[in-house]
């Protein structure tokens, strides 16, 4: 199933793992952020590695 939507919970350490991993779909400006309008479809396999490589594990999304 295709990503519809990916949300950061409370808690991100700024570590920037997910920017460097996925730039098409988190920026960094203090705390990483979901970039508005990102094409979660043509970046599926970075948000999920994102994710799954989040130190903290606040980067989450859902499918649908």
């Amino acid at each position: 199933m295709a990503i519809s939507k990916v949300w950061i919970e409370e808690g991100c350490t700024s570590c920037g793992l997910c920017e460097s991993t996925c730039p098409d779909v988190f920026e960094m400006p203090d705390e990483a952020k979901v970039i508005e309008g990102a094409d979660f479809n043509a970046n599926e396999d970075c948000i999920i590695e994102s994710a799954e490589s989040c130190p903290v594990e606040v980067i989450k999304y859902e499918e649908g």
